[in-house]
């Protein structure tokens, strides 16, 4: 008798462990996804204050490739460097942004020190 409590009780335990694992999974996603959209609504910033400048043309392609940049960046930063989690965290595959990353130049960690960004992808 005392196996099946114990299978039983066992069985709670998995299953509030369980429970407490896809808790703690749903807020890091929840977490990693205000921090994306605190990146947006940064960028969007950055826009309305171009656009307030009339006499200064915006280009839509260089605009786009600076926002996609600085996403980038930020996923990085927050991923500690892990291309494969920022991959997850932007919703892309490795391999693509693995390609964004050589294509704007954004380095991370040790390797920005030895190889310094352009200046315009710059954090």
């Amino acid at each position: 008798m005392n196996g099946l409590t114990w299978k039983a009780e066992d069985s709670l335990t998995s299953r509030q462990a369980t429970n407490l694992l896809r808790d703690e999974a749903f807020e890091s996603r929840l977490s990693s996804l205000r921090d994306v959209a605190l990146e947006l609504l940064n960028a969007v910033d950055s826009l309305k204050q171009t656009t307030s400048k009339a006499d200064q043309k915006l280009n839509l392609d260089d605009e786009v490739r600076k926002f996609e940049a600085d996403l980038i960046r930020a996923a990085l930063v927050r991923t500690g460097g892990n291309q494969a989690r920022a991959a997850r965290l932007l919703g892309v595959k490795h391999t693509t942004l693995n390609a964004k990353i050589k294509r704007y130049q954004l380095l991370f960690g040790a390797d920005s020190r030895t190889n310094p960004q352009p200046a315009e992808m710059a954090a």
